[in-house]
């Protein structure tokens, strides 16, 4: 009875598992690109980059404005002439009002607004490569964290069937018990390690839950949304070094924010070069004017009209301080230059390292494999013998556990494998979706 009521159990809490949402790495990234916060925010930062490139603001453009200005004043005057006439005038108003439109322009400043305008489109550059280097870093992270449910999920599996071996244990000592082949001391050494097992999947079931919340929350969607996950590691043993290599120097984002971050030291350096150059600026407007004064020679004027010009000026001394800023912008394009080959050999080192782990991790794979059929058989041939009494419990218990541990070392093999080939392919700024 006891035992019908256990299958009972296994069958009602198998039904809604077949009914959850199977999760592929696919889908997993494509809700993670999504909804994560990380991604969200870094596309807007993108976004405020691009509408930052304009001609308008580098100053290429010029500038058009509304302008009115009103000064009123209530003043008594008392004025003597050069005739000797005397005008005394007590709370005189005084009105003078002006408006127009009026525009500037720069039209040379070395080329610096140039510059600047390239240096907005690199700025634009900068953000797709911090946009893609998160994006690169979320899908890593989902990934990881989708591969270790999987590995996990083979070890519940692994629990589940160890306990079943448990349970016909207990059932095969309770029966030597009652027939009097065994002493009631076998009984309850096989009930401990059944209850040691039982223990071991209640805590993997505990890391299963709380990784799926982990998962949930890089994909930015409520922790208790339920769902499964595959049931086999797929792991790509065909990647090569130096076909890795070649995509690193040319894709990984890291470095190109580097090379970027170079091209904007350079056109800085333009631009402050663009102060040993004169400035020259148009101005024009066409404004209104308008004067009351009940006192003077002239009590009412109006002026209407457009005003034009020029301006130019060109730094002869400013002591040395285009010289100091030169020099700083020299330095500055220097240390980018420094930081792209530090970046390229970090990259090739930790890629060279990384390649190193991934093929260990094949060969521990492989030799895990193995391991897990061998501990298969050995099981097999143990249970056998078990059952008809010619090996004691502990030769069996050991049997069993070396099974459990080649499971968890096969499965934790390809686990490595595969995060060995996701980090790959992070530093070479190539993470495909899986389907």
């Amino acid at each position: 009875m006891n035992k019908i009521v256990k299958i009972l159990i296994i069958f009602f809490i198998s039904i809604p598992l077949s009914a959850q949402e199977v999760l592929t790495p696919g889908e997993a990234i494509r809700i993670a690109l999504e909804n994560n916060y990380s991604i969200r925010i870094a596309r807007n930062e993108l976004e405020v980059d691009r509408e930052g490139v304009s001609w308008g603001n580098a100053g290429i453009l010029p500038a058009v404005g509304l302008t009115a200005n009103s000064n009123n004043s209530i003043q008594s005057t008392r004025q003597t002439r050069a005739s000797g006439d005397v005008i005394e005038v007590d709370n005189a108003r005084n009105n003078n009002l002006s408006y127009g439109v009026v525009a500037d322009w720069t039209l040379f400043d070395g080329f610096g607004m140039f510059a600047r305008y390239d240096q907005l489109r690199e700025l634009e550059k900068l953000g797709e490569a911090e946009l893609q280097q998160t994006i690169i870093s979320r899908v890593s992270d989902v990934l990881i964290t989708y591969y270790d449910l999987v590995q996990q999920r083979q070890q519940l599996s692994a629990l589940d069937s160890t306990m079943v071996i448990s349970e016909q244990r207990v059932e095969l000592a309770q029966n030597r018990f009652t027939i009097g082949r065994s002493s009631k001391l076998e009984v309850l050494n096989a009930q401990v390690d059944l209850n040691t097992d039982r223990t071991t999947i209640l805590r993997q079931q505990e890391l299963f839950r709380n990784t799926k919340i982990q998962l949930n929350e890089l994909l930015a969607r409520d922790p208790e949304t339920d769902f499964t996950v595959q049931e086999e590691i797929t792991v790509d043993d065909q990647l090569l070094l130096q076909n890795l290599e070649q995509l690193a120097m040319e894709q990984n984002p890291s470095l190109q924010a580097q090379i970027i971050n170079r091209n904007i030291n350079q056109l800085q350096l333009k631009q402050v070069k663009a102060g040993r150059y004169p400035t020259i600026a148009a101005n024009t407007g066409y404004i209104f004017s308008q004067n009351e004064s009940p006192v003077g020679f002239t009590t009412f004027g109006r002026t209407e009209g457009f005003n034009y010009g020029f301006t130019a000026r060109m730094n002869i001394f400013d002591g040395f301080n285009q010289n100091r800023s030169e020099q700083v912008a020299r330095l500055q394009l220097e240390n980018s230059e420094i930081a792209i080959e530090e970046q390229s050999l970090s990259l090739q080192s930790r890629l060279h390292t990384a390649y190193q782990t991934y093929l260990t991790n094949l060969s521990l794979m492989e030799l895990e494999r193995e391991n897990e059929a061998i501990a298969r058989q050995n099981l097999d041939i143990t249970m056998e013998k078990f059952r008809i009494g010619t090996i004691p419990t502990i030769e069996f218990r050991t049997a069993q556990l070396n099974y459990i541990n080649a499971i968890v070392r096969h499965s934790n093999a390809k686990f490595q494998a595969k995060l060995s080939e996701i980090t790959l392919k992070e530093f070479a700024g190539q993470l495909v979706i899986d389907n």
